[in-house]
């Protein structure tokens, strides 16, 4: 199992940064065998979360233009959005 799928699984079960990096480390036999410290952990749950986060702000984003087009007939938006989902261009 890849290092980010561990640290990823461990974060939806509510292991924490600190808790995943010892279990590496306990799994490694020392920190000197590891080429990542903690804060790497760390880095890698905030820069997901961040991802996750910008996802749904899209698809929220894109749900209120559909809502006030719904609401204001002369009301005219283009949303174009990357493959990922997250925006391409908003006019």
């Amino acid at each position: 199992m890849s290092v980010h799928r561990t640290i990823e699984n461990n974060e939806e079960v509510g292991i924490g940064p600190s808790k995943t990096y010892q279990l590496f480390v306990a799994a490694a036999g020392g920190h000197h065998e590891l080429n990542f410290i903690e804060k790497d952990v760390r880095h890698f749950i905030m820069r997901e979360v961040r991802n996750v986060s910008e996802l749904d702000d899209a698809k929220k984003f894109k749900k209120y233009l559909v809502r006030m087009k719904g609401k204001k007939q002369n009301f005219f938006f283009k949303l174009e959005l990357e493959d990922d989902q997250s925006i391409k261009l908003a006019f």
